[in-house]
C-alpha cells in the first residue's frame, strides 16, 4: 500500500499543472451545484466564449471558461485528465503542455465561434447565437489527445490517430455544431504541434530531455 500511495504521490506531483486546473475545476463544481438553474445559466454565460462575450471581453473569458463545466459531474474530467493530460505533462512538461492546451483551447473557440458568426451573418443560424452558452475543457483536452500521437510508437501511433479523427469526426459529419467543428480544430490544432514534442516515441525522446525538432504541420 505504501508503494501503491507512493507511486500515486510522484504522478500527481510531476504533472502539477494537470491536478491544479483539476483541483480548480472540482471547487468551481461545487460552486456550480449550490446555485439555482436560473442563477447558474446566468452565471456561466458570463463566462462563455460566445460572440457576445468574445466581442467585449475576449481575454478575460478565454480564460474563465476553461475552469467551469456545464453541468455533470467532476468524477469523468478526474479520469481524462489523469489519462490523458497527465502522460502529456509528463512527457513535455508543464510548459510545452500548457502551450498545447491553450493553443488548441483559443485556436478552437475562435475559429468555432468565426464560423458561427459568418452563419448567423448569412443567415444559417439565428441571431440567438450570438449568446450561445460556450465553456468548458473540452478543446483543449482534443488538442492534448492530438498531440499524444506524436508519444505513441510506431506502429501503434497510425490507429491511435485513426481512432481519434473518427471520435472527433463523425460528430462533425453528423451534427455539424460549431462545437464539433471547435473539437476536429482542436484536434488539428494538437497535431500542429509536433514542433513543441521532445520526439515521437517513449524510446526515441531521451526521457524528455532532447531539444525540441521538427517543424510544425498544419494538416488543416
Amino acid at each position: 500500500m505504501r508503494r501503491f500511495l507512493r507511486t500515486v504521490r510522484t504522478w500527481i506531483t510531476s504533472a502539477p499543472g494537470t491536478y491544479l486546473w483539476l483541483a480548480a475545476l472540482f471547487v468551481t463544481t461545487v460552486a456550480l451545484h449550490r446555485m439555482s438553474p436560473e442563477f447558474e445559466r446566468e452565471f456561466l454565460l458570463q463566462r462563455s466564449t460566445n460572440i457576445h462575450e468574445l466581442s467585449t471581453n475576449p481575454v478575460r473569458v478565454l480564460i474563465a471558461s476553461a475552469f467551469w463545466i456545464d453541468g455533470g459531474s467532476w468524477i469523468p474530467y478526474a479520469l481524462l485528465y489523469t489519462v490523458f493530460h497527465a502522460p502529456a505533462e509528463h512527457w513535455l512538461g508543464t510548459a510545452r503542455w500548457l502551450a498545447v492546451a491553450a493553443l488548441a483551447h483559443i485556436g478552437a473557440t475562435l475559429i468555432s465561434e468565426g464560423v458561427l458568426n459568418w452563419a448567423i451573418l448569412h443567415g444559417h443560424a439565428p441571431q440567438s447565437a450570438v449568446n450561445t452558452l460556450d465553456i468548458g475543457v473540452s478543446y483543449a483536452l482534443a488538442g492534448v489527445i492530438g498531440v499524444l500521437t506524436y508519444r505513441v510508437p510506431r506502429p501503434w501511433h497510425l490507429p491511435y490517430l485513426g481512432a481519434v479523427l473518427i471520435f472527433y469526426g463523425i460528430p462533425l459529419i453528423t451534427g455539424r455544431t460549431f462545437t464539433d467543428l471547435g473539437h476536429f480544430t482542436a484536434v488539428l490544432i494538437g497535431l500542429a504541434c509536433h514542433a513543441l514534442t521532445p520526439g515521437r516515441g517513449p524510446d526515441t525522446d531521451g526521457g524528455g530531455r532532447n531539444a525540441c525538432r521538427g517543424a510544425g504541420r498544419k494538416p488543416g
